[in-house]
């Protein structure tokens, strides 16, 4: 055989070796069955439509809406804002492809695994008054407890994934809730830097703490000697940081229980917002707030408030 034939031959079993490999990689049962477990339950591109979610389970419904970008809990016909990066992480699970392998295709599996409309859990992604993009049910566990199966309403096909969504189908309105009293520090549009001014009225009758900036420093109507004012803008943060524990649907904010003790802070782009709050309402001093600029009454717990008054020996060096 010439050395040319010899070419010839070595490259004919090389490309016969090549789609042998290849088909095998094609029609292997293992991969195959790798392809058909990636699924989302939302398709590409319906993310930016959503326009609120409801959430269900044994008679308690959650309802989110979406209004000017922003993501609210409605209660009551009124609505109240939401963790932003909460319901986020909810569509992101709904929406990427993950392992979600088709375990039956039959109705009859359905009340078996806690997968009929009225034993199910139920997330159902709306858009706008059109028909829902999804509405999910959610059944029970398997044997090992991490994952659950799932079911499209409209679907007899049943999958399974991990449990990533009991963390949001078993929870009360409170874990939906944005109960910060000043937000924008969450949202990383607010914080110490930004405040120019501030003014502690501990009570209505006792005259107020004031802590002004000056260029890195900060100036006070007390005494104070050798000041520590990391510890100040320490106190500031915990200001900017407090947070309710729920929000009072019968109080107005106008009601004059709130002239008890008040904070006003002023920014440096001219805005001034005021924290005003009222005597101890119960045994465990817990008191009502509410914040300038917004229409909302908090519940805040002694510790939280604790927070908002500090005796000034605290920022002594």
């Amino acid at each position: 055989m010439t050395y040319k034939n010899k070419i010839t031959a070595l490259t004919s079993v090389i490309a016969a070796l090549a789609i042998i490999y290849i088909l095998t990689i094609i029609f292997d049962p293992q991969r195959r069955g790798s392809r058909s477990e990636a699924y989302s339950w939302l398709q590409p591109g319906q993310n930016d439509k959503i326009s609120g979610i409801t959430i269900s389970r044994d008679d308690e419904t959650v309802t989110l809406a979406r209004n000017g970008g922003k993501w609210f809990v409605t209660r009551g016909g009124k609505d109240y804002p939401a963790r932003q990066v909460r319901v986020d992480d909810l569509i992101t699970i709904l929406s990427k492809r993950d392992a979600y392998p088709v375990r039956s295709s039959s109705a009859s599996s359905h009340e078996r695994l806690s997968l009929t409309p009225e034993a199910a859990a139920r997330i159902t992604v709306l858009a706008g008054s059109g028909p829902p993009l999804l509405t999910l049910l959610i059944g029970q566990t398997d044997v090992t407890g991490r994952n659950v199966y799932l079911r499209k309403l409209d679907q007899n096909e049943v999958r399974s994934g991990e449990n990533k969504f009991s963390t949001y189908t078993g929870t009360s309105l409170n874990f939906w809730y944005n109960l910060k009293l000043f937000p924008e520090n969450e949202d990383g549009k607010l914080g110490v830097k930004d405040i120019q001014r501030l003014l502690v009225y501990p009570s209505e009758n006792e005259p107020p703490q004031i802590f002004t900036r000056s260029g890195r420093e900060w100036t006070f109507n007390f005494q104070l000697a050798s000041p520590d004012f990391s510890k100040v803008e320490s106190y500031m943060q915990d200001i900017l940081s407090v947070s309710g524990d729920d929000f009072i649907d019968d109080i107005s904010p106008a009601d004059p229980m709130f002239n008890n003790a008040r904070l006003v802070l002023e920014f440096g782009n001219g805005v001034t917002r005021t924290l005003r709050l009222s005597s101890p309402i119960d045994e465990d001093d817990k008191r009502y707030a509410t914040v300038s600029g917004v229409d909302f009454v908090y519940s805040i717990q002694a510790w939280a408030t604790k927070k908002l008054f500090a005796d000034t020996d605290i920022f002594k060096n």
